[in-house]
Formats: C-alpha cells, structure tokens, sequence
C-alpha cells in the first residue's frame, strides 16, 4: 500500500523549483501567484534563505511546489492508498485527496502563514530538538521548566521538537540532558509554532477555515493532531485549528498508516526530512523514498513497475529484474488525443474532468460518482497507435494489455512525458529492461 506524505515550513531552499519550470506541472505557479496575487515563481526561483525563512513565505512556497510534485506524479498515474502531511504539509494533502481545492488550499496557507508570522512577531518564541530522550521524559522537562515551553512535535523515537520562550528553552534543555538526552539543538526559525504563542492566529485562520469548502478526501488523510485516520469533511475546520496551538504527532501519524496497510512512504515536495523520520520510525519494515525534482519522479516510477517481491532487492543490489509494466511516452509536444481503439482506457470524468485545478488520475473518482462497467481487455502489438500529441503519432513500443491512459483529452503533453501504460508480455523482446 503506497502513502503519501508531505513536507512542512523548514523544508524550503532558494532555487527549490529550478527543476520544475519546464516541467507541464509549472502551470500550477502561474495560477497560484493569480490566486493569492504573489510572486509565488519568484520564491521558488530567486528569493534567498533570509526571504523563505519568513512564515509567510515558507508556508507558500512550500505547499505550491509539494503540490506541482504531486501533479507531476499524477500525470504518471501515481496514486495512494492514504496521506497524511506535517504541520503545514496537512494543508497539501487536504489538496491532495480531494478534501479541498486548490485554490481554497491557496486561500488557507497564505492566511495561516500571514497569521502565524503576525503571532511570532507578537511573541519572541523559537524550537529546540531534543534528541536520544523518550517522549514522556521530554514532557517531564518541559513541565519541570515551570516556564513558557512545551513539546511542539512528536517526530521520531528519540526525537522530540520543543517550543516556546527561548529562556524557558533553555532550562528545559538543561532538564532534558539531566534525565539523559544526548543533545539538545536550537532551530533557526522565527516562532514557536505549535504552541500556545500562536493562539493570537487562531481566529483569522478560524475565519478563513469557515470560507473555504471541505469535501470527503480520497484517500483518508491522517491528522496532526490526533494521529487517527479521517474522511468526515465536517472534521477538518476543528482539526486544522487545533493543530495550529497543538503537538504534530508525527511519529503515530507513521505508525497509523502502517496500521492501516501501507509499507511504501512517498515524500512529495522539497527536502527530505520526512523521509528520513519514516525511515527511523519504520525502519526495515517499510520503503520511504522523497520525490523533489522530475529525475526522482522517474527513478520512483521505475521502483514502482517493479514486482514488490523483487523492488526491495532491486534496490539494494542494482539489478535489472524482469517488469511487466511499460510506459507509453509522447514522441512530440500538443495537445494529447487518444486513438480510437484506445478510448475505453482513458479515464471517465464527469464535468471538467479536474478536481482542485488538477488532473485527477486514472480511477479517481468522486464518491458518488457512477461506476462503469469493467471493458473489455485492449491488447496492443508493437507499433499500435495510442494516440496523437499534436499532430505527431504515439505508438507503442511494447505488446501487451492497454491497462490505461494517464491523460485527458486535450490536456498539453510534452516529449518524453509517459501517457498510458500497460502490462506486457514478457515474450515481446523487452525482457530485463527498463520501461521507457
């Protein structure tokens, strides 16, 4: 079972989205800069550490280019099981799933981060990590400081994020190091977020919650502050304001979606650091891997077309194993259209046939939504027409069974950009290679 997480405010770096701009998925920038009527390029391209360590910057671009990644791997045909994100990265996979639209995602992160900077700068409050300490033990310190701090994030096993006034800081350190903590060290970042220091942002952000439209996600997605997996759209508002003066429980958030099935962690967005934590908390018993440019996407791609019974082993010692599943790619750059023998295996969408100002993949529809009836298989020789970009013919290189069409009519492709997929047989002279 495949989850996807997403990064929160720390994750940033200048220059983030270089890799995107020629990628189809950039047109997200563009109308995200629209929406909130911000120079959204410019943060992922030209701003430099000191502008995106600003709350208000951070939280943007951050959530904007987790949000051009996960596009990106929808338009391969990517698609979880779950999600859940950090702090900030909660909003993206509300976005995500379906739970809110892109543009009301856009709306929200830029109040909450306008709102939590307002709050910092009304209280001088930083983060501290305390490593190789249990939990209860670090909210013992905390508690001891008898001082304005607590425990802001549950990370990791051995890994607990504290915040508050930076004194208070300090003596809880001094307490955690007593009771046995390895290290405790400070985090350059301009509020104590997840704390009581931020309860001033919370009526703007209530404000701004109770405008914006929540629908069911599909998937669940598993919240900061309870760890518990939820599909009530009615629960979001209330979870996403108490998360603001509450602890992230990342740590149980993991070990909810591994309860629940999955055993692959996709981190989608800048940096890394979630995947890392999956790696700590999970260990050897899950694969996490973090997806920041479009070279990433296709290695995951790859990984992915593997028989899970080898991709571990695959990646370990760097053979090629026998795939079954091929990419179709586009041999030129227009506007895709599909071959005629090819349309039972593009996906069916009601209306616009988008969800939040982005594609939806094959097989996501809404619930509600009618169901079709299974078609017949669609088997394809070497050389069969797919379909068209512009004018130029895609043909498929493989023989086998057409499993489905990762675009949508009209939708721009570009050269080299994989459009439909399909299982083939083992016998068509491919053996041992990877997908195109």
């Amino acid at each position: 079972m495949l989850a996807f997480t997403f990064p929160g405010q720390g994750s940033q770096r200048p220059g983030m989205g270089a890799a995107w701009v020629d990628h189809p998925s950039w047109e997200l920038v563009e109308h995200a800069s629209e929406v909130v009527d911000r120079d959204v390029a410019g943060l992922l391209l030209d701003a430099d550490q000191a502008t995106l360590t600003l709350t208000s910057n951070a939280q943007l671009a951050t959530f904007v280019l987790s949000l051009v990644v996960l596009d990106a791997a929808e338009r391969l045909g990517v698609v979880p099981a779950a999600a859940a994100g950090h702090s900030l990265g909660e909003y993206t996979a509300l976005v995500a799933t379906g739970a809110v639209d892109f543009d009301d995602g856009l709306r929200l992160v830029a109040e909450r981060g306008a709102a939590m900077q307002d709050a910092a700068d009304q209280a001088a409050g930083t983060m501290m990590a305390v490593l190789g300490l249990a939990d209860d033990d670090v909210e013992a310190a905390c508690l001891r400081a008898e001082g304005d701090v607590w425990v802001a994030n549950f990370n990791a096993p051995g890994q607990v994020v504290i915040a508050g006034a930076p004194a208070a800081l300090e003596v809880a350190a001094g307490i955690a190091r007593s009771l046995g903590a390895k290290r405790a060290i400070a985090i350059p970042v301009g509020g104590a977020f997840h704390t009581p220091y931020m309860a001033p942002a919370r009526e703007r952000l209530r404000k701004a919650l109770a405008a914006a439209t929540f629908r069911e996600p599909e998937p669940g997605v598993v919240a900061n502050v309870d760890a518990r997996l939820h599909t009530d759209p009615d629960e979001w508002p209330s979870l996403l304001s108490a998360q603001l003066c509450g602890p992230v429980r990342w740590r149980q958030s993991l070990e909810t979606l591994y309860g629940a099935g999955a055993r692959t962690f996709i981190e989608l967005g800048p940096g890394g650091v979630l995947t890392g934590l999956a790696k700590r908390v999970l260990g050897g018993d899950a694969v996490a891997r973090s997806i920041a440019t479009p070279g990433e996407l296709e290695q995951l791609v790859e990984v992915l077309a593997r028989p899970p019974d080898s991709a571990a082993a695959a990646t370990q010692s760097g053979e090629r194993y026998a795939m079954t599943e091929r990419l179709v790619v586009a041999s030129s750059t227009g506007p895709f259209s599909p071959a005629p023998d090819c349309l039972p295996a593009v996906p069916s969408l009601p209306g616009t046939g988008r969800r939040g100002g982005r594609s939806v993949p094959p097989g996501g529809q809404q619930a509600g939504e009618p169901v079709e009836p299974a078609r017949a298989p669609i088997r394809l020789r070497v050389g069969d027409l797919v379909g068209w970009a512009g004018a130029a013919e895609i043909r498929s290189a493989f023989a086998g069974t057409l499993e489905g069409v990762l675009v949508l009519p009209g939708e721009r492709v570009v050269a080299g950009q994989p459009v439909a997929w399909l299982r083939a047989d083992l016998d068509d002279g491919t053996r041992g290679q990877p997908p195109a």
